[in-house]
């Protein structure tokens, strides 16, 4: 996989530039496309592209270097490590990283599939989540055959459950009245009319038909991500971790990351069915949820940045101005305090969000502030949004301006200060 770490060369742009812009889905011939592989095998809100990673990985990674990402979401930078050879270190708040990763890195299970969906309508097992509201997202016509479903995934060896469980997944969302377009645990109208629509037909072989539907499209895209060569690196996961109280505790070459967004930070809601059909308990979703960004107390750090405060003073809500804070205070605080044991760069990937109608520098806050802290700002680079799954409206109903979605995102490459 040497031949992998062709560098990537600096363009006239990047020597003269602090900002250049690029296409990153065009910068890696190895990837045919953002979702190609087990790159997107579950709908996690705002994960970023892969290219995004390889393109760092590339041009400044090393054979033998470790990858760090601290806020690994969907495991996006794990995937990519294998695909190059290096070693990595993921954490994420959300445990789903677990099965996604554990899923997307396997090689495809051989299984008789038509045999597998008998064994699944002749079983015995069951199983219901620990959820209060259980009965307020599904049907009751619907609980009997989805919890023999689960019963069934749940009583499998771990290399059987990785074909099962994140089809059951999608299709149990489509059987609920969660709205499954839209990346929160949400009962719209749509939903609503979905299943009134499904319990006028044959439902029970509407799902099997789903289910069948759905492995046959995973093991596709595992034998499409095993066509890549991954290699079997050494690699640790940490999930369900309070991220902005853990220190890391060896040092890792490259930190490569997407922090969660300024005003978009709700990912255990988006996920809490997944989580409860998954065995997580509704105490344990609940403190999950509680030490989400938004809904905690945050350990106040000084901010070395003059954008910070201009763009602080520039908030005139007081609920606002805490989500602001919160939100630098707790990133801010984590990039200094694991900086100190990444050895090489720091690349964070984060678009420049708004507050009602004014746009956040957040890269420009980044860079100021982590540059008191021994690190050098090389480039970033700037990157259009070609498309997103978010909530989409044409008014957002907090501010009642004419909604205005992040157009760019920008990958901000910082070097250790020797």
């Amino acid at each position: 996989m040497r031949e992998k770490f062709q560098p990537i060369p600096l363009t006239d742009q990047e020597g003269s530039c602090t900002k250049v812009p690029i296409v990153f889905r065009d910068t890696i011939p190895e990837l045919p496309s953002t979702t190609y592989g087990t790159f997107s095998i579950y709908k996690y809100p705002a994960k970023f592209i892969p290219q995004v990673v390889a393109y760092a990985l590339k041009k400044y990674a090393e054979p033998g270097m470790r990858i760090f990402d601290p806020f690994a979401g969907y495991g996006t930078t794990g995937l990519v490590s294998r695909i190059y050879g290096l070693d990595y270190e993921l954490w994420d708040l959300n445990p789903i990283i677990d099965i996604i990763h554990d899923t997307a890195v396997s090689k495809p299970y051989k299984l008789n599939i038509d045999q597998l969906m008998r064994e699944i309508a002749q079983s015995n097992d069951e199983f219901l989540p620990k959820w209060s509201n259980l009965h307020y997202w599904f049907p009751d016509e619907f609980i009997p055959l989805l919890s023999k479903s689960w019963g069934f995934a749940h009583a499998l060896p771990r290399e059987m459950k990785r074909v099962l469980l994140l089809p059951l997944i999608k299709v149990t969302k489509y059987f609920s009245y969660g709205d499954e377009k839209v990346h929160k645990l949400y009962k719209s109208k749509f939903s609503k009319k979905k299943i009134s629509k499904l319990l006028e037909k044959d439902w029970s072989k509407i799902f099997y038909k789903m289910l069948k539907k759905e492995i046959l499209k995973l093991l596709r895209r595992m034998q499409e991500y095993q066509g890549l060569s991954p290699i079997d690196v050494d690699y640790t996961i940490k999930s369900g971790i309070d991220i902005i109280e853990t220190q890391l505790d060896y040092s890792a070459d490259i930190l490569i990351t997407s922090p969660p967004y300024l005003q978009a930070q709700e990912y255990i809601r988006s996920s809490k069915l997944e989580l409860f059909w998954l065995g997580h308990d509704e105490k344990y979703i609940k403190e999950l949820s509680r030490k989400e960004i938004p809904y905690r107390d945050v350990k106040e750090i000084e901010i070395n940045s003059e954008r910070y405060n201009k763009f602080r003073d520039l908030i005139s809500n007081e609920k606002l101005k805490v989500l602001y804070d919160r939100y630098f205070h707790a990133m801010l605080g984590s990039f200094t305090s694991l900086g100190e044991k990444i050895t090489n760069r720091m690349c964070i990937f984060v678009g420049p969000a708004k507050i009602r109608t004014t746009s956040i520098p957040i890269d420009d806050i980044i860079i100021e502030h982590l540059n008191e802290h021994g690190w050098m700002h090389e480039v970033t680079l700037v990157d259009t949004i070609v498309s997103r799954v978010m909530f989409k409206a044409e008014v957002n109903p907090a501010s009642g301006e004419k909604d205005s979605r992040i157009k760019t995102e920008h990958l901000v490459i910082l070097k250790k200060k020797s």
